[in-house]
């Protein structure tokens, strides 16, 4: 359940589901950064190591006045959408066709279930000498990502169809198109939106691992691999805080279009 979700089931006059004050969900945080600055002010550690939270504000206000940190993160943005908006397509296809077709189940089926069984980041190599390791070999690797979560959510969700609904329209003598569109997708749009909620989130993990392991391009991926090689820990720490911020967007962003989806169905 996401946290907008759990703030609405909150009771009246609290600020925390449950009735506990919103400050302790930022208590550990806090704690934490009491510890670090303690740990930089004791010197138990250089700040070549572990810079204090001071030096990590202070190089996060020098990269926004820099302007190219914007640059990296439209790039990865740019290319967590693209992926998004390929994988889920084809995987919306490809799951319809493996729900609705008995023959396609039978015959694609087991080989998708096989594909499923490939670790994500083993096609790294083989898409890299496909598509190269530009932007075109990153975007590819993001749709991959995002196609599975909703073949299998869109599978699943137009098997759990009921029968007195199929049969429905049977005996309306609806075509195939109007099958799908007034029984399938209706029917199984709950299962569709939990898909596309869990290929978003894929969809920004893969980004950032493309960014890494594929050549070296603008991106927050290729940010911390210039930490990385120059060293600069405070870089790498301000990498690490806006790839958890946009995270949490996608996210967030994920569970509202996966309740306005449901919402629409129910009307």
């Amino acid at each position: 359940m996401s946290w907008i979700a759990l703030a609405r089931e909150r009771p009246a006059g609290s600020l925390w589901p449950g009735g506990r004050p919103l400050v302790l969900g930022f208590a550990l945080p806090a704690l934490l950064l009491v510890v670090w600055q303690v740990i930089c002010l004791a010197r138990w550690l250089p700040p070549y190591i572990l810079p204090s939270p001071v030096a990590v504000v202070e190089r996060f206000a020098t990269e926004l006045a820099d302007g190219r940190f914007g640059q990296d993160v439209w790039a990865s943005l740019s290319r967590v959408l693209k992926g998004f908006f390929f994988g889920s397509a084809a995987g919306l296809a490809f799951g319809l066709l493996l729900g609705l077709s008995r023959w396609a189940d039978r015959l694609l089926g087991p080989l998708f279930m096989a594909y499923r069984q490939i670790a994500l980041f083993a096609w790294v190599p083989l898409l890299s000498m496909w598509f190269g390791g530009g932007e075109t070999g990153k975007v590819a690797f993001v749709t991959l990502s995002a196609f599975a979560p909703v073949v299998v959510n869109t599978w699943r969700a137009i098997r759990a169809i009921p029968d007195p609904l199929n049969e429905l329209g049977a005996v309306l003598t609806f075509n195939r198109l109007d099958h799908v569109s007034l029984i399938a997708l209706p029917g199984a749009l709950p299962g569709i939106a939990t898909g596309l909620r869990s290929a978003m989130i894929y969809a920004w993990l893969a980004t950032v691992g493309a960014e890494l392991f594929l050549d070296i391009a603008p991106g927050m991926g290729g940010r911390l691999n210039e930490g990385r090689d120059k060293f600069e820990v405070d870089l790498m720490l301000v990498a690490l805080v806006v790839l958890t911020g946009l995270g949490l967007l996608f996210s967030q962003a994920a569970a509202l279009i996966e309740r306005r989806l449901v919402r629409w169905r129910t009307r």
